[in-house]
């Protein structure tokens, strides 16, 4: 089943246990608009490439539509469907006044230079600006986009505009607008879950063994962030592999590391841990998954654990970080388990939530300090997670299940007020 059509079970499994009205159901099932755009751009060596790029905006009853821009070579339209009908769940479940959208190109940005992807942004823009506004639909960065994109996204839009619309995007340099708090915002907010979830189990952080698929923006930020508090991050991969370190690793010394030499799987030496006579071994993504470990967080892919797979995981808790990494039928496997997961709608909502805040700072040309900041995703993510635990226990389900309840109600409840023709 396709990533779309597992998004669209997922809501047809919610609106069941909660017998949601028809009706809404049906107008979440379809997004408002797809968009599709095929481009031409002059690389640096003369010739001349097309380019496709996609913009769907799933729905905006609660808020103009949201959702980031990845640059991908996998990209298709099923998976920017997906994604935009997940961001209407995210938006909904963390109870921000926003829909839900997604865009991407097909492109390896890998295989261009910096130049190039400056002018295939810059003409996506283009292609797309009259569909989206800053009070209309706002993107934001995602897979192989970053601050430094959305600064190019920005100001290409403000030259068409003939006005300075920096709000038009969120994840923009702090120089340009941006959020402080914004970079590591989707990590910060998921193991503000986790946190909760280990204090609930009464379990002291120190020690609690971690392995990270995805060491890159959210996977290199979670790690970094776990070793303050003191976890032990003891496996991190990227898409050439990994390495498994019993005894820990240096998280910062690591990302330093992946940048300079391309590869986690280069990182293994006795530089990079706690003591000299400590070392490293390569092992692949898949191996990762199946370590013995206290929390698995995925931050690649999705589809990465599967009814293949599932029954071989040992990790105790599951922190979804990226989105759809686990499919369906892996679920209910781990479910069986005994596996606690914390789901990706909840779960990485945290980058979101920070956007808003941008947003907002943006129209009051007013921006606060990063501990406001850190005070009030905090604040936006435990209230997110108890309302889910609360349903849980209300619906007898799992936490994905409940999670998409507590977005569908509200979503029932502005569509309904709202008229739903």
């Amino acid at each position: 089943m396709s990533f779309y059509l597992n998004t669209l079970q997922e809501i047809k499994k919610a609106a069941g246990l909660m017998k949601l009205d028809k009706d809404v159901q049906k107008i979440l099932n379809v997004p408002k608009r797809v968009v599709e755009v095929n481009f031409p751009v002059k690389l640096d060596n003369g010739k001349l490439e097309m380019f496709t790029g996609y913009r769907v905006q799933h729905n905006d009853a609660a808020g103009p539509f949201k959702g980031g821009i990845r640059y991908h070579q996998n990209v298709d339209i099923d998976e920017i469907k997906a994604l935009a009908t997940l961001m209407t769940i995210k938006c909904a479940v963390a109870d921000l006044p926003l829909g839900g959208a997604k865009g991407g190109i097909t492109f390896d940005p890998g295989q261009y230079s910096p130049a190039e992807i400056e002018r295939i942004t810059r003409k996506f823009v283009q292609m797309i600006e009259p569909i989206i506004g800053p009070e209309v639909d706002v993107p934001a960065p995602d897979v192989n986009t970053d601050s430094q994109v959305m600064a190019w996204f920005a100001d290409e839009y403000s030259k068409l505009k003939e006005m300075n619309s920096a709000g038009i995007v969120t994840g923009k340099p702090v120089t340009y607008g941006g959020s402080e708090g914004r970079y590591d915002a989707t990590s910060q907010g998921g193991l503000i879950i986790l946190d909760a979830v280990i204090d609930k189990m009464k379990k002291k952080r120190t020690g609690v063994k971690v392995a990270i698929q995805g060491f890159g923006n959210a996977g290199g930020n979670a790690a970094n962030l776990l070793a303050k508090e003191g976890y032990k991050v003891v496996a991190v991969s990227d898409s050439r592999g990994g390495i498994h370190c019993e005894h820990g690793l240096d998280a910062l010394a690591t990302m330093e590391c992946k940048i300079k030499k391309g590869s986690v799987t280069k990182c293994g030496g006795h530089e990079y841990q706690p003591q000299e006579d400590h070392s490293c071994e390569k092992i692949s993504n898949e191996e990762l998954l199946e370590l013995d470990c206290d929390v698995l967080i995925l931050a690649a892919m999705e589809n990465q654990i599967t009814k293949e797979n599932a029954g071989k995981i040992r990790a105790k808790i599951i922190l979804e970080l990226a989105n759809g990494p686990i499919t369906p039928e892996a679920e209910e496997i781990l479910e069986k388990n005994g596996v606690f997961l914390i789901p990706d709608i909840i779960a990485n909502t945290g980058g979101v939530t920070v956007s808003y805040f941008e947003m907002v700072q943006n129209k009051q040309n007013y921006y606060w300090e990063i501990e406001e900041i850190e005070e009030k995703l905090k604040k936006q993510m435990l209230e997110a997670w108890n309302n889910v635990l609360n349903t849980k226990k209300q619906y007898k389900c799992t936490n994905r299940s409940a999670a998409f309840i507590v977005a569908l109600s509200r979503l029932r409840d502005i569509l309904v007020v709202r008229g739903l023709s």
